[in-house]
């Protein structure tokens, strides 16, 4: 007996690693709804090495004018590790720099773009700071726009949970999407031609929409990856991985294996039950709304319909929410429309006389 409960003692303090992952730290994250499918450790602060400029790109990508020609500086020189040899006096797209950051993880072009959109590289880091606050990146400290440890031993540090929430919002740009799954790149400057290919490995696999490596020596192998299949778009981290590539395709298959995407609300479909307030008006949603589920948690969503009763509205006016809950938290709210009905498309007498009839 005191055996068992020792057991059950020690699988309540280690974390939860199943399905055999290697990784320190580990979450699969649904992209829709946010929703943690899989993880452990998910607050535990590491290094995060390149999967920085995952905001470097975002920040750059919503604050800069991508098509304006950049003039290369010498702060290039500051730069080491992984580049993009571009040099000074050499004129580059801030577009072509945000493909050489993501597909070649070019610490240079990193640097260069912190300083093409802020003015300074501490400037920009206050700003990617400001972005983590506002993200709710609770457990995530920048220091730099590149991912590497600072001469005065300062680094980078985040949660696989901060992460996900970053890439998620990323994820919701057009622009960043398009250089996140990118496999190859030419890029035309004032002095050359550069071909870029992407180090990501995922990326032959189908369901893989985009990623972005990391390593340094403290960090070790970091990881960050999209994949969407059947409806399914999910968003995986791993930090501290010596066998990332592997672990990310069983997260991901574990999910496509034991989850559906159900669909929760029909837009064609949709009626609100037991509403006598607006029964002269029509109540309607927008679109349809999907939620990755495995059979169990399917069973358990609650569709709770929340009306205002409104005396004056006009058409396309909100009058009400349908919340989507699992387990007491609320993953959507897809809002209700109202449309007052014309004559013209009220029943009439006959047609109401039919209905009383055909129900006998």
């Amino acid at each position: 007996m005191k055996k068992n409960w020792l057991l059950l003692l020690i699988l309540l303090i280690l974390p939860l690693k199943v399905l055999g992952i290697s990784a320190s730290s580990a979450i699969t994250m649904d992209l829709d709804t946010g929703r943690v499918l899989y993880g452990y450790n998910l607050d535990k602060e590491r290094l995060i090495a390149s999967t920085t400029k995952i905001m470097t790109a975002l920040i750059a990508i919503e604050k800069g004018n991508l098509d304006e020609k950049i003039t290369v500086t010498d702060i290039i020189y500051k730069a080491y590790g992984s580049a993009i040899y571009i040099e000074v006096g050499e004129k580059i797209t801030l577009r072509d720099l945000l493909y050489g950051l993501m597909l070649r993880s070019g610490n240079d072009a990193a640097l260069m773009i912190a300083q093409a959109i802020s003015g300074s590289k501490e400037e920009f880091v206050y700003l990617m700071n400001e972005y983590a606050t506002n993200l709710d990146m609770t457990h995530t400290t920048f220091y730099n726009p590149h991912g590497l440890e600072e001469n005065n031993g300062d680094a980078n540090t985040s949660t696989v949970l901060d992460m996900a929430k970053l890439t998620k919002y990323a994820m919701e740009n057009s622009t960043f999407r398009e250089i996140f799954k990118t496999k190859d790149y030419t890029a035309k400057t004032s002095n050359k031609t550069y071909v870029w290919h992407n180090k990501n490995k995922l990326l032959n696999e189908d369901y893989i929409t985009g990623g972005k490596t990391g390593f340094t020596e403290l960090a070790r192998r970091t990881l960050v990856s999209t994949g969407s299949k059947n409806n399914m778009n999910l968003v995986v981290v791993t930090l501290n991985d010596p066998n990332d590539w592997e672990d990310h395709r069983t997260l991901y298959n574990d999910i496509f294996s034991n989850y559906k995407s159900y669909e929760l609300i029909n837009k064609n479909k949709f009626k609100v039950k037991n509403d006598d307030y607006y029964n002269d008006a029509k109540l309607f949603v927008k679109h349809n709304f999907n939620m990755t589920l495995n059979k169990e948690e399917y069973k358990k969503i609650n569709l709770n319909v929340n009306l205002m009763k409104l005396e004056n509205y006009n058409d396309d006016d909100i009058v009400g929410y349908v919340e989507v809950i699992l387990d007491d938290t609320i993953y959507h709210k897809e809002p209700i429309y109202i449309k007052k009905i014309e004559e013209k498309e009220k029943m009439s007498w006959w047609e109401k006389f039919k209905g009383w009839l055909f129900k006998w």
